[in-house]
């Protein structure tokens, strides 16, 4: 700015009232500089958030071919929740017409852990009520099965109750069978 000092001053006093000034309306509708990122939409209405307990998700994760190779379940026949995903989110092993129970697996993040249903096989046929170290995991059927063939899948839910008062439940199929 070259010309009269009081002509510069006055210039720099009017730039700095307009910086300081409250913006028009029309610029309301960004966000400010800090504004949190834009959360993602909801979960699928066939998965809930978690409710309840500390304030923790409970993030249940497919189990692999290789979680399924470092632990093991013994037992003649299977069940598995399927929620659409690539993989299942809970198997499980039992021996048929056996009171022993039934051993199964299910993946928290990307922890698999270990849970125990009462009546071997026949005793998951129906949905089963698994335990583990700090929680629980219900099947509930919610249908007939769909489709033919030897082991259809049924309409299910699995609910999983942590020790702390969470439960999440996701909506699937409980397969069974060989």
């Amino acid at each position: 700015m070259t010309g009269h000092p009081r002509a510069a001053a006055a210039a720099l006093a009017a730039l700095t009232l307009a910086a300081c000034s409250p913006r028009p309306a029309a610029d309301k509708t960004e966000p400010a500089p800090d504004a949190p990122t834009p959360t993602p939409a909801a979960p699928p209405a066939a998965q809930s958030a978690t409710v309840g307990g500390d304030g923790s998700p409970i993030q249940l994760s497919p189990l692999t071919a290789a979680d399924r190779e470092a632990n093991p379940l013994e037992g003649e026949l299977g069940c598995g929740f399927s929620a659409g995903g690539p993989g299942p989110l809970l198997i499980a092993m039992g021996v048929v017409g056996s009171r022993d129970p039934a051993f199964g697996l299910v993946k928290v993040g990307d922890y698999v852990e270990r849970v125990a249903a009462p009546g071997g096989f026949d005793g998951m046929l129906k949905g089963a009520t698994f335990s583990g170290r700090g929680k629980t995991v219900t099947i509930a059927v919610t249908g007939p099965a769909r489709g033919g063939g030897e082991s259809p899948p049924s309409p299910a839910t699995l609910t999983y109750d942590r020790a702390d008062g969470a439960r999440r439940v996701i909506e699937g199929e409980w397969t069974c069978g060989p």
